[in-house]
């Protein structure tokens, strides 16, 4: 096993890692930019060096600098966490030419899965269900021809990147030209590459994927589902194992195309295959994401295997310690990511100082957390703070908990997406299992949207009627404005209204 360990990332994920590894008596170094001076997974780790400037492109993705505290410091490999250059298959190269390790697979098998279209190809050929779609696209008139035989809706996608941008779904042929432009332009700028392709928009999907494990003397295992359904503009918000969608025998056909993807790459470590599933249970290779997923918490907790430890060993060279028929599903689990973010404003981002914190705790809760009370939470990264789960022995009882934790998390100071999570957390279709990657957009927050004007409405009306009654207090008709109200003003009278009537609800 290694001696020092390098973890090249930030935040909740580092802190992560460095759990894991303290387990196992392994010493960790980090790295930190003038923004994350005083962040937690500094605090905590066994050595910290500088990289520069807050801005990501001058510090974390800086591959050479990290490298080259690695070399430094004495660390035997390197771990991406995930983000910045986990999926960066050069990373994994530079790290090898400096006798490093990766802990990750190898830089051919994440080039193979992290180019969509190369990956479409690799799966195809490897018999995984695959929706249908195009090869690149390079001009609109192109794309006209190509499309025409899928049929619309269409969704372009980037071939490089992830997390919905550049994602565009086009529903009729003469918005494609305009589409595409907006489509390419967006992942120019978030991945350095424009390449675009198209592939059939299956309505109202489910989002489930496979985690896989594999070593490098052959060995390949899936640990189950996860349901990722829950999103936010094409990002998870939360996210479930088991899903309560798939049947027994989709679960055992989705495990098994898994492991054919990651055999046919030769992957090696932690590793997750992508599905959507159509409402027939027909599902179909979406991606491969070849590092630790921020989700793998909800797998961790009903398999009870340490993903980080595994991923560990499987560089060190060990094999899998276990078989596909040692791998059992015990309970449910549920994850929330908490944002620092305003729902009440479109969810923008609310950096600043936690004035105070008080992390949740109980039976079944876990909290992947990476801030502290007094930290200054910083504009330049991803506003995610922690990860919340709870396990239950069923879905219901894991839900209850972690209702419950969310309602004792106290974060102040900033805005955090608590509050969204407790009204999704009790939504009906919600607790039935009854949503699609659709549900939060087209539903939670189009409702959220109507309550709010309805209730400004309300608000509207009852100030006029108050203004009313003053006006009839002033020209001395009390006895009237009595009559009429019974003492109450109107505000008072509608607010009572809406209690009794359970009104919409707010963030």
């Amino acid at each position: 096993m290694f001696k020092k360990i390098l973890v090249a990332n930030r935040g909740e994920i580092t802190v992560r890692i460095i759990r894991a590894c303290r387990e196992m008596d392994i010493p960790v170094v980090v790295v930190y930019s003038d923004a994350d001076r005083t962040a937690l997974h500094v605090r905590y780790a066994d050595e910290a060096y500088s990289i520069g400037p807050a801005p990501s492109v001058e510090s974390y993705l800086v591959a050479e600098r990290i490298i080259e505290v690695a070399v430094r410091s004495g660390a035997e490999a390197v771990h991406p966490g995930y983000g910045f250059l986990s999926e960066n298959h050069r990373f994994a190269t530079m790290c090898a030419e400096a006798g490093l390790v990766f802990i990750g697979p190898s830089p051919r098998a994440m080039e193979s899965m992290g180019d969509k279209l190369q990956a479409r190809h690799a799966m195809a050929a490897a018999g995984v269900p695959l929706v249908p779609g195009t090869p690149e696209l390079t001009s609109a008139e192109q794309a006209h021809e190509l499309i025409g035989p899928i049929g619309y809706p269409i969704v372009l996608k980037p071939s490089a990147g992830g997390g919905g941008k550049g994602m565009r779904v086009v529903e009729r042929e003469e918005d494609l030209a305009a589409a595409l432009e907006s489509a390419r332009s967006e992942a120019l700028s978030s991945f350095g590459d424009d390449s675009i392709y198209a592939e059939r928009y299956v309505l109202r999907p489910r989002h489930v994927e496979i985690q896989v494990l594999a070593d490098n003397h052959g060995n390949v295992v899936h640990l189950f589902e996860r349901e990722c359904s829950i999103q936010r503009r094409h990002q998870k918000v939360v996210e479930e194992a088991p899903s309560p969608f798939i049947t027994p025998d989709t679960r055992m056909a989705m495990g098994e195309a898994a492991v054919r993807a990651a055999r046919s790459v030769d992957y090696a470590g932690a590793g997750t295959v992508e599905f959507l599933v159509d409402a027939e249970q027909r599902f179909y290779f979406l991606e491969m994401n070849t590092r630790l997923q921020v989700e793998h918490a909800v797998t961790e907790l009903v398999t009870g295997i340490d993903l980080v430890k595994m991923q560990l060993s499987v560089a060190a060279g060990e094999r899998l310690p276990f078989t596909q028929d040692d791998i059992t599903l015990t309970g449910a689990a549920v994850e929330c990511r908490i944002y620092a973010e305003d729902p009440d404003r479109d969810f923008m981002p609310s950096p600043g100082r936690i004035t105070a914190l008080r992390a949740p705790g109980g039976p079944g809760v876990r909290d992947d957390i990476g801030v502290y009370e007094g930290y200054e939470v910083p504009l330049y990264y991803d506003p995610l703070l922690s990860k919340l789960s709870a396990w239950g022995r069923d879905r219901d009882e894991a839900i209850g908990r972690l209702r419950r934790a969310l309602s004792e998390y106290v974060i102040e100071g900033i805005k955090t997406n608590i509050p969204f999570h407790q009204r999704l957390l009790r939504h009906p279709d919600f607790l039935s299992g009854d949503f699609d990657t659709t549900f939060v957009d087209r539903r939670l927050l189009a409702h959220a949207a109507a309550c709010a004007d309805e209730e400004l409405a309300l608000v509207a009306a009852a100030v006029l009627a108050a203004m009313h009654e003053t006006a009839r207090s002033d020209a001395g008709d009390i006895a009237g404005a009595a009559e009429a109200g019974g003492g109450s003003p109107a505000w008072r009278r509608a607010g009572r209204r809406a209690a009794a009537e359970g009104g919409c609800g707010t963030w």
